[in-house]
C-alpha cells in the first residue's frame, strides 16, 4: 500500500481547470463560488489525478540525476540507450504493447477544497481473467486509491482497471 500527502491549494485547482478547458467560475472565483451550493471553491472532477506529482513513486515524475520519460531533445527527453531496461528491449516493447488502461471510476464522498491536505493510499482490488478473441487471455486488475482529509474522512475513491493481454495484438 503506497501512501503520500497531497496538499491542495486554490492555484492548483484553477490551473487544473484551465488545463482541462473548464472555465466554470466555481473553480477560481471565490465570490461566485460562495454564492453556490458548495459555499466555496471546489476542485473539478478528475482533479485527484494531479496528486501523481506528489507520489514519490510516480514513474513519469522526473527524478534529478535519473533518465526521464518526458519532453526534451529526444522524443522521450532521454536518448533511447539511456532508458532501455536491463533485460532485452524486445521484451520491454512486447510487454508495453500488452498493457492497457481499461477503466477509471471516481466516487466523490465530499468536495475537494483549497486548504485540504489529503492522505493518499493505494491498494490492490479485485483481479479476474477473460478469454480474448485476438489477444489470448486478458488479465484484469483493479487499483483502488483513497483520498482522505486530515480528519481521516474519505473524500474520493478512485478505482483504476488495467488489463494485460496474453499476447500483443497486431495492427493489421
Amino acid at each position: 500500500m503506497a501512501a503520500f500527502k497531497f496538499p491542495v491549494d486554490a492555484s492548483q485547482i484553477m490551473l487544473f481547470a484551465r488545463a482541462v478547458g473548464d472555465d466554470n467560475p466555481i473553480y477560481h472565483d471565490s465570490e461566485y463560488a460562495s454564492g453556490t451550493e458548495t459555499k466555496g471553491i471546489i476542485a473539478p472532477p478528475t482533479f485527484v489525478q494531479a496528486s501523481a506529482q506528489y507520489d514519490p513513486n510516480f514513474p513519469l515524475r522526473p527524478t534529478i540525476g535519473e533518465p526521464w520519460f518526458g519532453s526534451g531533445k529526444e522524443a522521450t527527453g532521454t536518448p533511447k540507450s539511456d532508458i532501455q531496461p536491463k533485460e532485452k528491449s524486445e521484451k520491454k516493447s512486447s510487454d508495453s504493447a500488452r498493457i492497457l488502461h481499461a477503466e477509471q471510476q471516481y466516487i466523490y464522498h465530499k468536495p475537494i477544497r483549497p486548504g485540504d491536505d489529503l492522505s493518499v493510499t493505494t491498494k490492490r482490488g479485485k483481479s479476474w481473467e477473460k478469454e480474448g478473441r485476438r489477444g489470448g487471455t486478458m488479465r484484469f486488475s483493479e487499483t483502488i486509491t483513497e483520498f482522505r482529509d486530515t480528519k481521516g474522512e474519505l473524500v474520493v475513491t478512485a478505482t483504476s482497471v488495467g488489463v494485460t493481454t496474453g499476447k500483443a495484438v497486431s495492427q493489421d
